[in-house]
């Protein structure tokens, strides 16, 4: 079957899947924390424990899933815009060629729902994915790029996450810094 759509509903298929590991992961470690310091018991006598558990799992799984959505928003414009920097193709062709790269990300979210109890396992999971995403969109586009177009769209969205990352990771550093120091001590 050769349809163009075929693969159009695995990427929120695999947001589910990693939102799902993650708030697995997530509410266990709050059932902990909740134990930990006497709240859980009091929570008790108003809730059930499938109650608790179930209101934290939703509540874990919309905030992981508008964050991976968000994500994955950002990843497709950067990659379309590498596509638009580097690419010589002005029909699609490419980027259709690399939509059944979603398959990746399915198998990567299934495979993270076996690591629910360990966040290295499922952040390697998922750092993986990626790399292995990446290399399949690389290996899908190398022949119709030379080498220059083709450094330029590896080395693209690299510079875009470290410059994102980093500058997200120098805003909170700054909050932080001016919390603590806001600080009466």
């Amino acid at each position: 079957m050769k349809n163009t759509y075929l693969f159009s509903y695995l990427p929120i298929i695999s947001t589910l899947l990693f939102s799902l590991s993650f708030s697995i992961y997530g509410e266990m470690q709050m059932l902990k924390l909740f134990g930990n310091l006497g709240i859980y018991q009091g929570m008790l006598e108003f809730f059930s424990e499938a109650g608790i558990k179930l209101a934290l799992l939703i509540v874990l799984l919309l905030l992981f899933f508008m964050v991976f959505a968000a994500l994955k928003l950002i990843s497709d414009t950067i990659m379309e815009l590498s596509l638009l920097f580097f690419s010589k193709d002005s029909e699609g062709k490419a980027l259709n060629s690399v939509r059944k790269g979603s398959v990746i990300y399915v198998i990567g979210g299934a495979c993270s729902l076996f690591s629910v109890q360990f966040i290295f396992g499922l952040g390697s999971i998922f750092i993986a994915t990626n790399v292995v995403a990446l290399i399949y969109f690389v290996n899908k586009l190398s022949p119709s790029l030379n080498l220059s177009r083709l450094v330029g769209l590896v080395f693209f969205p690299i510079f875009v996450w470290t410059a994102l990352i980093s500058i997200v990771a120098f805003a909170g550093l700054k909050l932080y810094n001016s919390v603590i120091a806001s600080l009466p001590i």
